[in-house]
């Protein structure tokens, strides 16, 4: 049975992943969890999987070196995906350091763990071990003109401290790929969507504030453009990768769905207009009055978009869920897990989105 560690796994990304492996592979395969349960890591996004006997949660920091050492020397590890990062670039920008110490230091920290429990006294590595590097489109910057895409080839450009911390971590990667002949990929993504997205990030975020008739911020003048992939293509393709992808090779996964900040917000509007009950009194709430334009985030790149052609061409992948599709999933899910929402937007979240949007 082949054991997969997943760091980062009670994240939104990793969450989704965890249950797409499960559902593909069933108990074919078997998956250690390690999360350090930070802000963004829930458990209640794993309840359906976590009394299966080849599933195991571990409580444990990525910089802690010792812990995940261990890890590695209790379990005979044939594939690491590391989710595992801060995410959220207005985060950043308030904690930089939090920033670089979890997506760099962590990424340290896990390559050499992997390093030293695969690696032969010869300096190869054992056969059928794979390290797949989870990253973002962030880290190539902002594209100025239409028609423009990011290609793996796109020399890295980050702009805040999120992206600069990403990118660090995806040139960690590739040391060890060019220094070791470690074996690694790393994928580059853009903008996911789906179940169990912690609701700071745009989708959920302005969902949850529509059915409740608050305000739906939005950064400048909305136009800021971002690709869109639903969460579960995106596990897919990472498993591709593990499975198929070439070793010390880079892939762009991206959706295929190039959206304006605003126009994310008006399709929000109206699907969820679409799908709310005549008798729901929350129709009465969602409208296109609650858009409030709030200052714009600094350094905030204008235009994300990838070109996953080479996914495509070498591993046959491409993503099978359309926007409109997407979001009507999306939205079906919360409208299905609303106490779910009501467990992550309480407490300290509230009070730091109060603090971020000033509404």
């Amino acid at each position: 049975m082949r054991t997969y560690l997943v760091t980062g796994g009670a994240g939104f990304i990793g969450s989704n992943y965890i249950h797409y492996m499960f559902k593909k592979y069933d108990n074919e395969i078997r998956i250690i969890n390690v999360d350090a349960l930070t802000y963004a890591g829930n458990l209640e996004n794993l309840r359906d999987v976590e009394k299966r006997d080849n599933y195991t949660f571990i409580r444990a920091d990525i910089c802690d070196k010792e812990a995940i050492g261990k890890i590695f020397a209790e379990n005979d590890i044939d594939r690491v995906v590391h989710f595992a990062a801060e995410s959220h670039v207005d985060r950043s920008i308030r904690e930089p350091e939090v920033f670089v110490k979890t997506n760099v230091l962590g990424t340290a920290v896990m390559l050499n763990c992997a390093k030293a429990a695969w690696e032969k006294p010869n300096g190869s590595f054992q056969e059928g071990k794979k390290f797949l590097h989870v990253s973002t489109d962030e880290v190539y910057g902002s594209l100025e003109n239409e028609g423009e895409y990011f290609y793996e080839t796109t020399p890295y450009a980050p702009h805040s401290p999120y992206s600069a911390s990403k990118a660090s971590s995806d040139m960690l990667v590739r040391a060890y790929m060019d220094t070791y002949k470690f074996p690694a990929n790393i994928t580059n993504c853009s903008n996911n969507y789906g179940p169990f997205q912690f609701p700071e990030k745009l989708i959920p975020l302005i969902i949850n504030n529509a059915l409740q008739g608050k305000k739906l911020p939005v950064y400048g003048d909305g136009k800021n453009v971002r690709d869109w992939l639903y969460v579960e293509d995106h596990a897919k393709a990472i498993d591709m990768v593990q499975e198929q992808g070439r070793l010390f090779e880079t892939y762009n996964i991206g959706g295929h769905n190039e959206k304006q900040n605003i126009e994310i917000i008006n399709i929000i509007i109206e699907t969820l207009q679409e799908m709310l009950a005549d008798d729901d009194p929350r129709k009465a709430l969602v409208n296109k009055d609650l858009i409030t334009y709030v200052e714009d985030r600094k350094g905030h790149d204008r235009r994300y978009a990838i070109a996953p052609d080479k996914i495509k061409a070498e591993i046959g992948w491409e993503p099978e869920t359309m926007f409109k599709e997407g979001i009507r999933r999306t939205i079906a899910w919360f409208f299905e897990h609303e106490e779910w929402m009501k467990n992550v937007t309480s407490g300290s979240y509230q009070e730091y989105y109060n603090k971020m949007y000033n509404v």
